[in-house]
């Protein structure tokens, strides 16, 4: 059974009518009790990262600057989130959540973050909602550690992770892959290893294809661990999305994810990635049904 960590810092004060679905961790966390999805026993709160971890990877001026909250006002744009004390500890929490999932998953084969996903953030500002890379800090951490010999990082939220890929980009020892809208944020990519930029209204079939695709390419790097983003904004009724997937087909993707983690006998950690969808319920109703593929393929 996988252990799942979630976010208990409360949700981001936000302005009415900001794009970002600061309650969508909260609103999924409540989903996962009533549903009974993942066992009381397994759930657990996300620990904050050390900030000696963060600056593996994070400019240290940086790091300083948004733990004491003196970023500038051009870059509290860029990230596009006011810098605030929730807004800083959910963002430690989101990076020591994924690297506690992946730590379980190298020690009972998988884990989940309900959060996490942080692929724009770069090595020294934040972007698109992302304040620091949760995939590269777990990477380096892993690999500093020798807990691992390689990592492959299965992008598939909608936008292109840059952070994640520049980050990554000088290490042999991870593999980049990533699964985007090519006409999507950001204007400016950033090549990851294998790339596959998505035409706007790609459906499920289409999708699924080129899924395969990618996990033949991380089946022949053989990695010790997979960090799968398992974004939902692919869903046909993201508002930032421009794919067209439906929810079961988004079901399919997190199912054939999973069954090749498990048909590998490769540990994967799932994180959340982006979802933007209207009304958020079908948000929620997608990232819940992550956590029932992860639970599915690694039932026995």
């Amino acid at each position: 059974m996988a252990q799942v960590f979630f976010p208990d810092t409360g949700d981001i004060p936000l302005t009415p009518g900001h794009t970002f679905p600061a309650e969508k961790y909260r609103l999924l966390r409540e989903a996962v009790a009533r549903e009974k999805i993942v066992p009381e026993g397994l759930l657990a709160a996300a620990p904050r990262i050390c900030v000696e971890d963060l600056r593996r990877v994070h400019c240290p001026a940086y790091v300083g600057a948004v733990l004491n909250r003196t970023l500038d006002g051009c870059a509290v744009r860029k990230l596009g989130l006011p810098l605030s004390d929730t807004l800083v500890a959910r963002s430690l929490v989101s990076v020591g959540g994924s690297l506690a999932a992946a730590r379980a998953a190298l020690a009972t084969g998988i884990a989940s973050n309900l959060s996490g996903g942080t692929h724009h953030a770069h090595r020294d500002f934040g972007s698109g909602y992302c304040v620091f890379n949760d995939a590269a800090v777990v990477s380096r951490v892993l690999l500093d550690e020798a807990a691992v010999a390689r990592i492959a990082i299965l992008d598939c939220d909608v936008h292109q992770g840059d952070g994640t890929a520049a980050l990554m980009a000088a290490e042999p020892r991870v593999l980049t892959v990533d699964l985007y809208g090519g006409k999507n944020f950001p204007a400016r990519k950033v090549p990851p290893d294998v790339a596959f930029p998505l035409p706007d209204a790609t459906g499920d079939a289409v999708y699924l294809e080129t899924l395969d695709e990618a996990l033949a390419a991380i089946a022949g790097f053989r990695p010790g661990l997979l960090i799968y983003n398992a974004g939902v904004d692919p869903l046909h009724e993201d508002r930032l999305g421009r794919l067209s997937l439906s929810l079961a087909g988004l079901h399919e993707r997190d199912r054939r994810v999973f069954a090749f983690a498990r048909k590998h006998s490769m540990p994967v950690a799932s994180v959340l990635g982006g979802g933007y969808a209207q009304p958020i319920s079908l948000t929620v109703a997608a990232y819940a049904n992550t956590l029932r593929a992860a639970r599915q393929a690694f039932a026995s």
